[in-house]
C-alpha cells in the first residue's frame, strides 16, 4: 500500500477552520483510502486525537522552523512516504512529491488585517509552496482564482475540496431544552470564529446592540485588547468552545453574523445553515459562495437591519439554509482529496 503522510499539527491548537479541515478530512480519508490502496499516516503533537483507521505518528517540535526544515524532512524519509499533504507550507526539502492546501491568501490581498510576523512569514512560505506541490487544493473558487492570479499557478493545477458540516451541527429538537449550563438565557447573535482584526466581531457587536439583542462570540482570543475592548462593550465572550456546545450555541441563536472582511470559505456559515439559524453576512465573495441564496447579505453598516430581517423572515432563512447546506459533507471532501493522491501516486 502507498503511505501518505498527513501535517495534522494543528490538531488540539484551537486553530479554528484550519484545524477543523484536518481533524475532519483525517475522519472521512479512514474510512476511504483503504479500498484504494492507501495507507494514512498522520504527523501530530496530539497522536490522541488522530481518530481511528489513521497511524498517529507523534512529532514534537518547540521551533515550527525546525519542524519544518529538518524534523519532519527527516521523518517522510523515514517512514518512507510516497506522499505528504501540508497545510500552507512545504519543507524546503522533500524526499516525496506533496500536496498543499491554502485556504486563503488574506495576508496578500488584506495584510493590514495580519499581524506583520505572520504576513512575512506566510509571503515568504506559500507561493513557494504552492509552486512546488504536485497539486493545490483549497476550500474556494474564490481563492482558487486568488491563487492563479497572484502566484501564476496553472489552474488545472489547484482542485477546489470545499469544506463540509459536521453532523454534530442540525436543527434543534422540539422538546430540546436550554442547556443548563448556558450563560445566553433569552435571546441572542451568536459571532463565531477567532477573535481578531479580520474576523471584524466589533461590527457585529454594534449591530446587534443597535438590533436591541446582546451578542456572544466564540472563538480563541487571538488578539487579547480586541477581545478586551468587546467585553467591556458588552459582548459575551465564550472563549474556544467544545464542538458539542457550539452546537448548541448555534441552535439557540436568533441568527449568525458574519462581518468578516475577508474570508476563504466561511465555516460558520455552514455550521449555522445546517444548524437552522438564519445567517447574516457581509458581501464576501466566499461567504456568498457557500450561502448561495440561502442568508440575508448586507455591507457592513446594513448589519443591523439584517438582523432585523432575519428576525422577520428567521421560517424562510431556517429552511433555505438547511437545504442549502446538504450540498456539502466532509464525506465528499475527502473523496475529491483522495482522488487527487490517486491521481500523483498512479493508484
Amino acid at each position: 500500500m502507498k503511505l501518505v503522510a498527513i501535517d495534522a499539527d494543528v490538531l488540539g491548537r484551537e486553530r479554528t477552520g484550519d484545524e477543523t479541515y484536518v481533524r475532519n478530512l483525517l475522519r472521512e480519508l479512514a474510512l476511504v483510502a483503504p479500498a484504494a490502496g492507501i495507507r494514512l499516516a498522520a504527523v501530530t503533537r496530539r497522536p490522541d486525537l488522530v481518530p481511528e483507521g489513521v497511524e498517529p505518528i507523534e512529532l514534537r517540535a518547540r521551533s515550527q522552523l525546525v519542524r519544518m526544515a529538518i524534523t519532519l524532512p527527516r521523518l517522510l524519509r523515514r517512514l518512507r512516504a510516497d506522499l505528504v499533504h501540508t497545510q500552507y507550507a512545504l519543507p524546503p526539502r522533500l524526499p516525496c512529491p506533496a500536496v498543499v492546501t491554502v485556504h486563503d491568501l488574506s495576508f496578500e490581498l488584506e495584510p493590514e488585517l495580519a499581524g506583520r510576523k505572520d504576513r512575512l512569514i506566510f509571503r515568504r512560505v506559500v507561493p513557494r509552496a504552492a509552486r512546488r506541490a504536485a497539486r493545490v487544493l483549497t476550500v474556494s473558487e474564490r481563492t482558487k482564482q486568488d491563487i492563479v492570479r497572484l502566484y501564476g499557478i496553472a489552474a488545472d493545477r489547484i482542485v477546489v475540496t470545499p469544506n463540509g458540516v459536521d453532523p454534530v451541527f442540525h436543527p434543534r429538537e422540539p422538546a430540546e431544552p436550554t442547556p443548563r449550563n448556558s450563560l445566553l438565557q433569552g435571546p441572542y447573535v451568536l459571532s463565531v470564529g477567532a477573535i481578531q482584526r479580520r474576523k471584524n466581531q466589533v461590527a457585529a457587536l454594534e449591530a446587534a446592540s443597535a438590533a436591541g439583542l446582546p451578542l456572544a462570540v466564540v472563538g480563541p482570543a487571538k488578539d487579547a485588547e480586541l477581545a478586551e475592548e468587546l467585553r467591556r462593550r458588552g459582548a459575551r465572550l465564550q472563549g474556544h468552545v467544545e464542538i458539542e456546545r457550539l452546537a448548541e450555541l448555534y441552535r439557540g441563536a436568533v441568527c449568525l453574523v458574519q462581518a468578516s472582511r475577508f474570508e476563504g470559505f466561511g465555516l460558520p456559515v455552514l455550521e449555522a445553515m445546517a444548524s437552522g439559524t438564519p445567517v447574516v453576512a457581509v458581501r464576501e465573495p466566499a461567504l456568498k459562495e457557500v450561502a448561495g441564496e440561502a442568508a440575508v447579505f448586507v455591507s457592513e453598516d446594513g448589519l443591523a437591519d439584517g438582523i432585523r430581517e432575519a428576525l422577520r423572515e428567521r421560517e424562510r432563512l431556517s429552511a433555505a439554509g438547511i437545504e442549502r447546506a446538504r450540498a456539502f459533507s466532509w464525506q465528499a471532501t475527502a473523496e475529491r482529496t483522495l482522488a487527487v493522491y490517486r491521481e500523483i501516486l498512479g493508484t
